[in-house]
């Protein structure tokens, strides 16, 4: 099968990487222009560019998917499958009509629940104890096109963002690669979403960053895991900012936001208490909890 594959970040790219793995010829990768990055602003590839490049395929980066400059390569392309994946550009109708077999999508949720551009991240802020993948048809509207397959995986209790997104973009991968087996069979099934059941995952941004401890210990053990490797959620200790890379619930009572154990850095919330397993002070490195605090005796955080 002719395929053009259509995505950016570490998450499209062992997608790709599976594909690659297959008998499909991939004619054509479409991922987003290269951005500047660093304190030089060098301009940097995205991770699904450099594998392609390294595999002798097509690359194609348009600004825009709506000004005839994207389907006027896939009308050359002739693909019978378009294989998006964090492509992060939305397709216009023309677009989604061209394939023969259509336009398909790997999305980091189990649909119609966090459709959106956060999925991994807002499911473990939630709580969430089971996540997964799944593989649609695509249609005009966010991440509303009919099921066909889905893969389920449970989130660990202490499992951070950057540790379930690395699980869910193999098990992604490995979906996609099945999907694309089923359509070319005639098989693949075709459910349509429930949008009463729907939820939207939106992107996020360092607003929700920071720690309140007047929230109970669970909320607060979720956002960091969510927030974690980025944006990282912080709080304040004597007047500076401080980085918490990653936490467990622990025992221990007193006002929220109370150092109420100078030796593991436990911290009380409105219930419970966490233990700051990795901080990082600003300016400083990350280190573990009880590091930061030898010779330090900070009575209260988020002031």
């Amino acid at each position: 099968m002719k395929i053009v594959f259509m995505g950016t970040p570490e998450f499209a790219e062992a997608s790709l990487q599976k594909l690659l793995e297959t008998d499909h010829q991939i004619v054509g990768v479409f991922t987003q222009p290269d951005k500047p990055k660093g304190r030089g602003y060098k301009l940097v590839a995205p991770p699904v560019k450099e594998l392609a490049l390294a595999h002798n395929i097509p690359v194609f980066q348009p600004q825009k998917m709506r000004d005839g400059t994207a389907l006027d390569i896939l009308q050359e392309l002739q693909p019978d499958l378009i294989a998006v994946v964090a492509y992060g550009k939305i397709l216009p109708k023309e677009i989604l009509e061209l394939p023969r077999y259509g336009c398909i999508n790997v999305h980091g949720s189990l649909l119609p629940k966090y459709r959106g551009a956060g999925p991994i991240q807002w499911s473990v802020i939630n709580g969430e104890s089971v996540t997964g993948v799944t593989t649609m048809y695509m249609g005009e509207g966010l991440d509303t096109g009919d099921m066909i397959l889905k893969k389920e995986t449970p989130i660990g209790e202490n499992e951070t963002y950057g540790e379930l997104h690395d699980r869910l973009k193999e098990i992604g991968a490995q979906a996609l690669v099945e999907t694309i087996e089923l359509i070319e069979q005639g098989k693949a099934p075709r459910e349509v979403q429930d949008n009463s059941l729907s939820s939207y995952a939106p992107m996020l941004d360092k607003q929700i960053a920071r720690l309140d401890f007047t929230k109970d210990a669970q909320t607060l053990h979720n956002l960091i895991r969510g927030l974690s490797p980025w944006p990282v959620a912080h709080t304040t200790v004597d007047g500076k900012l401080l980085k918490v890379h990653r936490a467990v619930l622990a025992s221990g009572k007193g006002q929220p936001g109370e150092v109420v154990d100078s030796k593991k850095f436990i911290v009380a919330c409105k219930e419970g208490a966490l233990e700051l397993l990795e901080v990082q002070l600003e300016g400083g490195k990350r280190m573990k909890g009880e590091d930061f605090l030898r010779g330090r005796k900070p009575k209260k955080l988020g002031e």
